[in-house]
């Protein structure tokens, strides 16, 4: 389950929103739960993108709502 702030990560990272403003603590839980990928494209700050079972579980998110 995924905390209210972890959700609002993931949706941020799906929109491509500026990405170094994101508070690391969700980063690190959403990526131990597999659902993005932190990648250094060389810069000073990891670019995170979202795994399929992240996108999976967003579009669940979606059609509940």
């Amino acid at each position: 389950m995924l905390s209210p702030h972890e959700l609002t990560t993931l949706m941020l990272v799906n929109g491509g929103h500026d990405q170094p403003q994101l508070d690391c603590a969700e980063l690190d839980s959403l990526r131990r739960q597999q659902l993005i990928t932190l990648h250094q494209p060389g810069t000073d700050f990891q670019q995170a993108r979202m795994t399929d079972r992240g996108a999976r579980l967003l579009d669940a998110v979606v059609r509940m709502r």
